[in-house]
């Protein structure tokens, strides 16, 4: 199992960054890894609600909100094969924007420990790397409203 921490401060409102991540179909205009996403529920994004992932390397794992706390918490799981994903964004408003954190933890099973052990080494700087990039696309969005 692997676990880690990532904080980062970003110029937008809780409010703005909640709703835009909280949108399973705004995932590959922020997720570096991403191809697409399909199989999504209908309406807006609920606690249970399910889609899948289609990443660039061709791996599809089904993912679930598991909790949505308005401008709060943000929380979701992915399973693929012999691996689980857990991660946890909390927002915290700040002067200057919000502080995000996120938390997650990637569980493998059986000859999926090695590779859960392995992406979860990465996960910290693709998280924060992505978070970055969504806050980009944020502010393209608003500098065009």
């Amino acid at each position: 199992m692997s676990t880690f921490t990532v904080t980062i401060d970003l110029p937008h409102p809780p409010a703005d960054l909640f709703h835009f991540l909280a949108e399973p179909r705004n995932r590959p205009l922020w997720q570096s890894s991403l191809r697409t996403v399909t199989d999504v529920d209908g309406g807006e994004p609920h606690a249970g609600q399910h889609w899948r992932d289609v990443t660039k390397v061709g791996i599809k794992p089904q993912m679930q909100l598991t909790e949505l706390v308005p401008y709060r918490v943000i929380a979701e799981t992915g399973t693929w094969r012999g691996v689980d994903g857990l991660l946890t964004l909390r927002f915290l408003k700040t002067a200057q924007g919000t502080r995000v954190t996120a938390e997650g933890r990637l569980i493998g099973h059986g000859a999926f420990a090695l590779a859960a052990a392995v992406s979860g080494r990465w996960a910290p700087e693709t998280i924060r790397k992505d978070l970055l990039r969504a806050s980009d696309v944020l502010s393209r969005k608003r500098s065009k409203a």
